[in-house]
């Protein structure tokens, strides 16, 4: 049975101090875990410490980094590599997220290092994928996504893939006020299992947790997980709310 996962993703939002309150409040006020069930905080690297002394060992609540860097060590300033993940006993990094590609120019080979790097020293990535507006308008999206995980995933052996977790956030439903039915969204959730499935199996993409990442909050979570191929979310500004967390936590299947 593959994993059910709320995953938040503070992105460059929040104090130490209302973070460490925001956590203290999720914590407290949310429902006790399935074993098929994940609740994953993506922090601000100064943050990582104290949010695992946080969840310290709350059940099946881990934290992650927000981006590693494709090289162990090394003069690389301002990076985060996996040995200082390691150090910390941090489990999960996102990669690829939207705004490290627009922003920063990551590219789908780039990514495939990264998640090397994270494979080969027991870091599961939460890899990212999705296409921009002017792709969804052209009907572009499905060969777009597929080159993301082609270019970026399909080197990895079967046994390797199963221990990613993919996020699709379609980048045109965020802060853009058009907004994705979760008809839309379970198509492209089908769509990327099937482009595993032709790959590596059916068994091998039955295993793999696919999230929805496109502005989930407490008033769709419950419609978007209820979908047979949308395995929870990655969540940005709702995650920021002690109320909408929790709420979305609680609609994890």
């Amino acid at each position: 049975m593959r994993k059910q996962i709320a995953a938040a993703n503070w992105k460059m939002n929040l104090t130490l101090q209302q973070g460490e309150e925001l956590l203290k409040g999720i914590l407290a006020n949310a429902k006790t875990l399935n074993e098929n069930q994940q609740v994953i905080f993506a922090v601000p690297s100064p943050y990582l410490q104290a949010a695992n002394t946080i969840v310290g060992e709350t059940k099946n609540n881990f934290v992650a980094a927000q981006n590693i860097y494709s090289k162990k060590s090394g003069a690389y300033t301002g990076e985060v590599s996996v040995e200082m993940l390691q150090s910390l006993n941090i489990q999960f990094a996102v990669i690829g997220h939207s705004e490290r590609r627009e922003y920063f120019g990551e590219s789908n080979t780039f990514l495939a290092d990264k998640v090397n790097i994270a494979l080969e020293n027991n870091i599961t990535p939460i890899f990212c994928c999705g296409e921009p507006l002017e792709v969804r308008e052209a009907e572009g999206q499905n060969a777009f996504v597929a080159k993301q995980l082609e270019e970026s995933l399909f080197h990895l052996s079967s046994e390797e893939i199963k221990k990613v977790v993919i996020a699709y956030e379609p980048i045109w439903a965020i802060g853009t006020g058009k907004t994705a039915t979760s008809e839309q969204a379970q198509e492209i959730h089908q769509y990327l299992r099937s482009v595993i499935a032709n790959k590596y199996g059916a068994t091998t993409a039955d295993e793999i947790s696919i999230l929805y990442g496109g502005s989930v909050k407490a008033a769709n979570a419950k419609e978007l997980f209820s979908q047979p191929d949308i395995d929870g979310g990655l969540v940005g500004g709702a995650a920021l709310k002690v109320d909408e967390f929790v709420s979305i936590i609680d609609a994890l299947n």
